[in-house]
């Protein structure tokens, strides 16, 4: 007997998991912020062990230094080493935007999936939900919740990835209820299969492709929620700090012409946001089959 390829709605043969990298390969924007990525990955975690620096007590006989010497990026208004700082700095921004993008991705893949599967009045109620939370911008509860307590880097963690789910829901959902009529799903729950087996058998496996795409860019929306709140100095607490704290300590700086306590924190938010969203754009491209032939 002759194997048969399964095929793309366009003809198209399928390889595995292959098909897909070598779209995304073939994406150069997308190729080029999975690098920048990787190298911002590869300067906040590794470059701390060839540059060590004293980010926790005060040196001022270091104050306001301009970039060079031992010092490439300066100091700061109480003698730290700039370029240390944006290293640590990174550490806090990029784990905060992963881990709040994976925690929002999965609790919203998780409603979604229950409610466009459950349908009826479950899912009416559980997506007004969602309306409802999606009406409240996102800032704004960031906000209430700083001002009541201050919260650390894990708690920060949390009250990113628990008002940032919205979106992942909404579009894991409108996935659900098009898998859910599929033959395979009508055929399990036909021979007695569970609702649980059905969505974690075959709903959340066969909409990968729409969960990596949107955790790419929940991770992107999370980095730039954190420099919001840390900007407004409602981030995590010194002597720790992320880039939209060293944004906001640099702020008044910029007007002596320090212009190196809020020019690099700065470009990194936008290199790194960029190069998610480029990822998530090309991930994207890349398991969207639909009008290639």
């Amino acid at each position: 007997m002759t194997a048969v390829l399964p095929t793309t709605p366009a003809g198209e043969p399928v390889a595995g998991h292959r098909l897909p990298v070598r779209r995304f390969a073939r994406n150069r924007l997308a190729v080029a912020g999975l690098l920048v990525v990787l190298l911002f990955l590869l300067f906040c975690f590794a470059g701390p062990l060839i540059h060590p620096t004293d980010q926790t007590h005060t040196d001022l006989a270091q104050v306001d230094l301009a970039p060079g010497g031992t010092h490439p990026l300066g100091t700061d208004a109480v003698g730290h080493d700039e370029f240390g700082r944006l290293m640590y700095g990174g550490r806090v921004s990029l784990l905060v935007g992963l881990a709040a993008g994976i925690l929002a991705t999965v609790v919203g893949t998780l409603w979604g999936a229950v409610a466009g599967y459950a349908g009826g009045w479950v899912d009416a109620v559980m997506m007004r939900i969602v309306d409802a939370g999606i009406a409240i911008p996102a800032l704004f509860i960031l906000l209430v919740v700083s001002a009541v307590t201050t919260p650390d880097t894990l708690g920060l963690i949390v009250v990113l990835g628990l008002v940032s789910w919205l979106v992942p829901s909404r579009l894991v959902r409108a996935e659900t209820l098009t898998l859910k009529s599929r033959d395979y799903v009508l055929t399990l729950r036909a021979v007695g299969g569970t609702h649980g087996r059905a969505i974690g058998r075959h709903i959340l496996p066969n909409s990968v492709s729409t969960i990596v795409v949107a955790a790419t860019f929940q991770v992107a929306d999370a980095i730039l929620l954190v420099a919001y709140v840390s900007y407004l100095g409602l981030g995590v607490q010194p002597p720790s700090t992320d880039w939209g704290g060293m944004l906001s300590a640099g702020l008044t700086a910029v007007y002596s012409g320090r212009w190196w306590l809020i020019l690099p924190p700065g470009l990194a938010i936008i290199l790194v946001v960029c190069a998610f969203n480029a990822i998530g754009d090309g991930l994207r491209d890349a398991f969207d089959v639909r009008g290639r032939g």
